[in-house]
């Protein structure tokens, strides 16, 4: 189980978020923006950080800043944009992002991505005979 803070101000897709990895096991905390996810940051020292990038006051972009200034082992980061500017993407890279979706993603995606980085998903069938 990973500790997993989600920022975004959409209520869906952190609605969304939080559904689909609470289900998988992983304890969530939502920001509902730059501000508030910088603080969560530091309160809840997570596993990993899921980051919408156009968001009011601060940007995901200006988070991930923060967050990659940190010392210590580096925090792994996905962003999510509705941005279709294939620029948008390239900041992210270059501002150190680990993974990077376009809004609408599949949450199968989004598992795959936390699953890979913090561990095996939870069965959710019984799969003894």
């Amino acid at each position: 189980m990973a500790k997993i803070l989600v920022v975004d101000d959409d209520p869906a897709i952190r609605q969304l978020l939080t559904d689909v990895l609470e289900l998988d096991g992983h304890e969530i905390h939502l920001a509902v923006d730059g501000n508030d996810g910088l603080r969560l940051l530091e309160l809840t020292r997570p596993d990993f950080v899921v980051l919408d990038v156009m968001m009011p006051g601060i940007d995901g972009y200006d988070v991930l800043k923060v967050i990659r200034s940190q010392e210590g082992d580096p925090l792994p980061v996905l962003m999510l944009t509705a941005s279709a500017d294939p620029g948008s993407a390239a900041r992210g890279w270059v501002d150190g992002v680990d993974y990077y979706l376009a809004k609408p993603f599949t949450p199968d995606v989004v598992l795959d991505i936390v699953d890979s980085v913090c561990g095996q998903r939870i069965p959710t069938t019984d799969c003894a005979a």
